[in-house]
Order: C-alpha cells, then structure tokens, then sequence
C-alpha cells in the first residue's frame, strides 16, 4: 500500500473512532461501579463534570439523597464530612451551570441530571447530580402527563417509559446531560438502602472515587502522538 493511501486510511479511521468517542466517567462505590457515558449536546454540563472529576472533587462525597424508583442524588460538597443526620443537599460551590434541556435527552431509566433548586432560568448545580433508576409508566400515565404540561413524548420516550421506566414528570424542568451505560444494578441497590425523613441513607454511601476513563480530549492528544511518531519514522 502506498504511503498516501496508508494516511488516507488512518484517517478516515480515526475520524470515525473520534466522532464515536465519548466522555465516560467512572464512579466508584462500595456496592459496585458505574459508568456514565456524558452527552456531547450538553457541552456545559459535560464539560463541568469532566473537570470536576479530574480535579478529584466527588471522592469521598456521599449519595445523600435516595428514593427507590426515582433516583439517587450526590456531590454535594458538605457531604465529606457530614454528622449522622445532618441534612444534605444545599451545599454548592456558589455558582450555577447555564440549563441544556432539549427534546433528544429525557429522563429515562439511567438518565444522569443535573440537580437544582428553583432557579427562574433552570441553571443548575455546578457539583450536585442525580441518577434516575425510575419506574414503568402507562400509556394512560403519558397522556395525562402531557395534558398537564403541553410536552409531547415522541413513540420512542414512551415505548422507553413504558418498558424501561423513568421519570417522565422532570422532562423539561431538568438538564439531562447523559446516561448509565455500567452498574444500573448499583443504582437500584444505593436507591433501596433505607433512609430517613431527609431521604438521606441510614448509612453512608460514598463515591470512593470518581475518575474520567475515556475523553475526547485525550483521545486526540493520542491521535497527535500517533502522526508524531509516524513523521519521526518516515
């Protein structure tokens, strides 16, 4: 093969590998891991959690908030060293994420959100997240949804609410900036663990760590490497 046509080729390759990668993110907890794949439509809210977790600001944090087929929420700052009892939830870093809600990203079973209090705009948290473990809905259930909130589910969210599950009422309220792609049985157990009038765990339920396991970012510092190294060899 020839020497340009042996560039063609890697890169088309990786033009295709780069389009396919995606930011992924581990969390790891005593029940189990969980992978998060992030959403390149939300780039705000991707970005952030990306930089949140090379800086290793999650580590230590607990799920503070968890309720049996809704979700579990966490990252709130004050949780590292929270008292038995303390109520979570209001801790920040003072500074909120511009909102990224759009029709292609909902709230199904797996669902990653951001967190956020009632802010007229929607932003939301710039540290605090939940993950939806959710429940199945009805058709009946859909169609009174969107009669009381004029929002239209396409054949897919609702075949998807209707199968899977999900918290179809937080559509539209709510950036949802990616999904479980790992550990959906982990979400389930941290969501099942009993808890107090606070919805915060009888015990604490830590993320050990939090870590980015693959970026574009990175992907293409490699893909430069990889023509370095080919230019020295020629």
């Amino acid at each position: 093969m020839k020497k340009g046509t042996l560039l063609l080729t890697t890169v088309i390759a990786i033009s295709i590998s780069a389009h396919a990668q995606k930011n992924k993110v581990k969390i790891e907890t005593e029940y189990g891991n969980i992978v998060l794949m992030l959403y390149d439509n939300t780039p705000l809210n991707t970005n952030n959690m990306v930089k949140m977790a090379r800086e290793h600001f999650y580590d230590s944090t607990l799920f503070h908030r968890c309720i049996p087929q809704f979700m579990i929420q966490g990252g709130d700052p004050d949780s590292k060293q929270a008292k038995p009892g303390q109520a979570l939830g209001n801790g920040g870093l003072g500074t909120t994420i511009p909102a990224e809600i759009n029709d292609v990203a909902y709230h199904k079973r797996g669902a990653v959100g951001v967190a956020r209090d009632q802010t007229p705009d929607k932003s939301g948290s710039s540290c605090q997240f939940y993950l939806v473990s959710g429940k199945q809905f009805t058709d009946a259930e859909i169609d009174n949804m969107s009669k009381r909130t004029g929002r239209t589910y396409t054949a897919e969210q609702r075949e998807m609410y209707k199968t899977k599950g999900g918290t179809p009422h937080l559509d539209g309220n709510y950036t949802v900036f990616g999904e479980v792609i790992e550990g959906m049985d982990v979400v389930d157990k941290i969501a099942a663990e009993p808890r107090d009038s606070n919805d915060r765990p009888n015990k604490d339920i830590r993320m050990l760590s939090v870590r980015v396991i693959s970026d574009k970012v990175s992907f293409m510092t490699k893909v430069k490497n990889l023509f370095k190294k080919k230019k020295k060899a020629a």
